[in-house]
């Protein structure tokens, strides 16, 4: 029953589908109309020129164009194949040419890995070898179709992609990265993802070098390869990706110059070979789609056969389309005579001529093309191409060797680590990136300096002080013959370190040089050495990214298919493309301008912006200069005095750790942690209202004065100008106070007037006071001095080496940028000793300022907090406790227990308007700003030194202007969605208020 009726409704279908006034068959009977009108109308000689694909350049005269234009008007070329130059001066040509063809042209290209192998100014996308070790062929589907849209773009129509060769043959001259690799089943997969992209946004691609060109040792550039397999061997290898390319529906092939005497024994290259093109390709492979010919320029051929009588044999082999002809002139004579004289066909001819025509209607080339000029920069430059070559790169990172399981580097050790390049100049990306999670030395050797051998001396001699060394191998080449640049001093060198130290390598080239480093313990292949490359392998050794790669061909005692999978540890990302972490960045560049604003009003002189979404940063820059005057620009490794965030980044870390151990309770009286207060009001208070600053304290005592005489001098039984052991704290630059200082100041804020309580309890008053107890407490409880705990158990795990207090022991002056020019207290300008005088007073570590960081170290603390507790493989605090104390506690004050909270209803200095009810974060009296928001896992670090060269100057603060950075970080948020959520989370959480506990 179920097959007749199954019957029944074919019948049904097949009318509709083959009727005359079915779409797809209407469609056909326009194409075949098409075609057969433009084949009336043509001569002969024109049908022969619709065979001829010539060579362009854009970067050539105007000469060249003019030779081009000839070559349209008088012989009628079907089309060109552009080579060097740029994609604006292309679409020019482009348009010239198209303006006097009688039937448009079709536009090629040979972009293997995108406009960018032939064009400036574009983009290129992993080269295939570097694709070969993706495990998931997605990545190559969609970069198929980002290339066939920017090749729309500029007018081409087809793009000789993807080399389904298989790179069996290490010293394959020719092949090499341009293959998938040497596994026929990948080689295929990965050729049909690329081959469907492309063609399913319009482009034509091209399966190449037919029936094989990976398994030579020459290059058909230069002379005839000769390939001396047997039919069966071909068969099942070199042919398997054409086969499957062919059942996917590949719109074209290129036959290659090749001589295999097992398809025929005539000595004729490939491409001029009837057996290969049309009994073998054609007919015993049934493919029926376009064939192109290789270049008949390269001496595969042309060494072999004159010019004309090139082409026509290629055309005899059955090839439809002539690539690169030497002299369309004599090759359009040629064929012209060897019709008239019957040797060839004009049927046979015509079945060419039709093919090409009935593609070129496919492309929609039925009507005068025109290229729209304006914007194609833009265009050819959008984020979501840039974040998907990013992307590709770091998941074909591969790890082949990871002895002791030592990567991804889970502990950052207290030593420093260090890295050589080897290849590439001191400061470049791959050590910049490195410094992003970890204090490094850094050595660079060139590749043909002479002082090679001492250097290397050098730095196996001081190899016991590292713990680590990282080594990247650059400037390398694909040539067997040259070891792929390795040199054999650079092996003993490398031998010898192993031995000293632990060794991670590097190797940016090719995966054959693999084979003299398999003896490395910690090996790692990036296939390429680009930015991306150069980036993504310090961020996969540190835990950031994953190593998923598997190795593309065999080396060595490396199997194809080889490659370690580490897990990520949750360390901050670093990516070039906001719209990676779903920013828009033509959004988040306003922010430049912001910044810049803020910098010719004088309300900073300069400063540092880092935003991260998702764990990754996706905007880090250094903004103006250390002071006003302009003579040392902002860095991304200068360091800021940050202030009260001290407070959030410092003695907070301290109070929860000691919380969840049970050291102290939040409700308890502090005089039970501090007995000396015992009968003083501020005995009384609790740790919880010292953190929601509801305590009695006042807002701010200036108990510099009280050192200082009448004359604003300093009181000498206070300070002297030179360390000594009875004046051993560093205040300042040749200022030391004496020992006993620390007890004055206790005893001063001990003493201190409190406020008046209003219905029973204190009024929420911002007070430093509460913070100088909770350090108090913390160092009591933790029986060791609160930097030292925050270095030994925060910072130094986090990798944040650029995070501390008393900067100048580690670093010199000239990456501390100054603050104020403190003409009152200190007497000098400040830079490295901290602004706050009541923490300068403490010798540099105050519970409430003191610390100095750069951006990104302070991040790795806000991340931290934003992922619960945990960074970098590590727990530093609960889940349940973060949530505790970064939420809001009572109804009439904002603060969470350390944090700031955005207000209900109003508009505030430097919280953005859009920030979520759970975001939470912290500001500095010096221009900082910290601030994190869960609801879209969003964070924001802004550093200033807005005090310098006078604290008087108010303008970041009555401007708005960390505000309104923030509030352009918000609304870059991708289609604006936060302001839905926000919308919802208000409602939510508008009684919302943490139990009291």
């Amino acid at each position: 029953m179920i097959r007749i009726f199954g019957a029944f409704l074919l019948t049904l279908w097949i009318p509709t589908f083959f009727s005359p006034t079915h779409p797809a068959a209407t469609e056909v009977q326009t194409k075949d109309r098409w075609v057969d009108s433009v084949m009336r109308s043509m001569s002969l000689r024109q049908k022969i020129g619709q065979l001829m694909m010539v060579a362009a350049y854009s970067n050539k005269d105007e000469q060249h164009v003019q030779v081009l234009e000839t070559l349209v008007r008088d012989y009628d070329i079907g089309g060109v194949i552009f080579f060097q130059g740029g994609p604006v001066r292309q679409a020019l040509i482009t348009n010239r040419l198209q303006a006097i063809a009688k039937v448009p042209l079709w536009i090629a290209i040979d972009g293997e890995w995108g406009l960018g192998m032939r064009l400036d100014s574009t983009l290129s996308y992993p080269r295939q070898m570097t694709l070969g070790a993706l495990r998931d062929d997605a990545y190559i589907y969609e970069m198929g179709k980002q290339i066939a849209e920017q090749c729309r773009r500029i007018g081409v129509h087809i793009n000789f992609a993807p080399v389904v060769d298989i790179n069996n043959n290490p010293a394959n001259p020719v092949i090499g990265y341009r293959s998938f690799g040497e596994n026929k089943y990948r080689v295929a997969a990965k050729g049909l993802a690329y081959a469907r992209g492309m063609q399913e946004y319009g482009l034509i691609a091209c399966a190449k070098h037919f029936p094989g060109h990976g398994d030579t040792d020459t290059d058909s550039h230069y002379a005839l390869p000769v390939i001396q397999h047997s039919r069966l061997r071909l068969d099942t290898l070199e042919l398997y990706p054409f086969k499957e390319l062919i059942l996917g529906g590949v719109k074209s092939m290129m036959v290659a110059h090749l001589y295999i005497p097992a398809l025929d024994k005539s000595k004729r290259p490939t491409t001029l070979s009837r057996p290969v093109v049309t009994d073998l390709l054609r007919e015993r492979l049934a493919y029926d789609g376009l064939l192109f010919t290789d270049a008949l320029n390269m001496k595969g051929v042309s060494a072999y056969f004159k010019a004309g009588e090139i082409e026509l044999m290629a055309l005899e082999a059955g090839n439809d389309v002539l690539l690169f002809p030497q002299d369309v002139p004599q090759a359009v004579a040629y064929i012209e005579e060897a019709v008239k004289k019957g040797k060839l066909k004009e049927a046979d001819l015509d079945v060419h001529v039709r093919r090409i025509l009935s593609a070129k209607y496919d492309l929609g080339l039925r009507t005068p093309q025109r290229i729209e000029t304006a914007g194609i920069e833009e265009d050819l430059h959008k984020p979501v191409y840039r974040a998907l070559i990013e992307e590709a790169y770091q998941k074909a990172l591969t790890l082949l060797r990871n002895e002791d399981d030592l990567l991804p580097v889970r502990h950052i050790e207290l030593e420093e680590m260090a890295s050589v390049s080897i290849g590439l100049p001191d400061g470049n990306e791959f050590q910049d990136y490195l410094d992003l999670y970890a204090s490094f030395t850094h050595y660079a050797i060139g590749k043909e300096d002479k002082r090679n051998a001492y250097l290397y001396n050098q730095i196996l001699a001081n190899a016991e002080r590292h713990s680590l060394f990282v080594v990247g191998i650059f400037d390398m080449n694909w040539r067997p013959k040259s070891t792929f640049g390795i040199s054999p001093e650079t092996l003993r060198f490398l031998k010898e370190l192993q031995k000293k130290s632990k060794v991670v390598v590097a190797v940016f080239g090719s995966p054959y040089a693999l084979a003299q480093l398999e003896d490395m313990e910690h090996l790692i292949c990036a296939y390429e050495e680009t930015p991306q490359t150069l980036r993504a392998v310090p961020q996969a050794i540190f835990g950031a990214l994953a190593f998923e790669g598997r190795l593309p061909v065999s080396v060595g005692k490396f199997r194809e298919g080889s490659g370690i999978i580490t897990p990520k540890l949750q360390r901050l990302q670093y990516s070039e493309v906001p719209e990676t972490a779903g920013l828009d960045s033509r959004v988040l560049r306003q922010v430049d301008a912001l910044m810049q604003e803020a910098i010719k009003q004088q309300a900073m002189p300069g400063g540092q912006l880092l935003v991260a979404r998702n764990g990754r940063v996706v905007w880090h820059k250094a903004y103006g200069h250390f002071t006003y005057f302009g003579e040392r620009p902002v860095t991304l490794r200068d360091l800021y005095d940050i202030a009260s965030v001290s407070k959030v980044a410092g003695t907070l870390y301290a109070i929860q750790f000691l919380y969840e151990q049970g050291f102290i309770d939040l409700r308890t009286p502090i005089k039970h942690y501090l007995p000396e207060l015992a009968g003083n009001p501020k005995g009384e208070v609790t740790i919880y209202d010292l953190l929601l600053h509801q305590a009695g304290l006042k807002a701010f005592i200036p108990f510099w004065q009280r050192t200082l005489d009448a004359s604003g001098q300093w009181l000498p039984h206070f300070y002297i100008n030179s360390f000594s052991e009875s004046y051993p704290i560093e205040v300042a630059a040749r200022m030391y106070a004496h020992r006993s200082l620390p007890d004055s100041l206790k005893q001063w804020v001990i003493e201190s007037e409190m406020l008046k309580k209003r219905q029973g309890k204190y009024p929420f008053v911002y007070s430093d006071l509460g913070f100088y107890l909770l350090k108090e407490i913390a160092e009591k409880q933790l029986n060791q001095p609160l930097d030292r705990f925050l270095s030994q158990n925060l910072y130094e795990p986090l990798g944040a080496y650029r995070l501390m207090y008393r900067p100048t022991l580690r670093y010199p002056k000239t990456l501390i940028a100054p603050t104020e020019d403190d003409l009152e207290f200190r007497k000098q300008m400040l830079q490295g000793h901290v602004h706050d005088p009541f923490a300068a007073m403490e010798g540099g570590v105050g519970g409430h300022a003191g610390l100095f960081a750069n951006a990104n170290d302070l991040a790795k603390v806000m991340q931290m907090y934003l992922q619960m507790g945990y960074y970098g493989g590590r727990r530093y605090l609960m889940p349940q406790t973060v949530t505790l104390f970064s939420a809001r506690q009572e109804r009439n004050n904002r603060r969470g227990l350390g944090w700031d909270k955005p207000p209900k209803g109003q508009l505030y200095s430097y919280i953005s308007r859009y920030a979520s009810p759970l975001s939470y974060g912290h500001s500095g009296f010096t221009g900082t700003v910290v601030w994190a928001d869960p609801t879209y896992n969003l964070l924001i670090v802004f550093l200033s030194n807005r005090v310098h060269p006078t604290a008087d100057n108010q303008k970041l603060v009555t401007g708005h202007v960390r505000r309104r950075v923030s509030d352009v970080v918000y609304s870059s948020l991708m289609e604006h969605a936060f302001l839905f959520a926000t919308q919802q989370l208000e409602k939510l959480l508008e009684q919302d208020v943490q139990p009291r506990r």
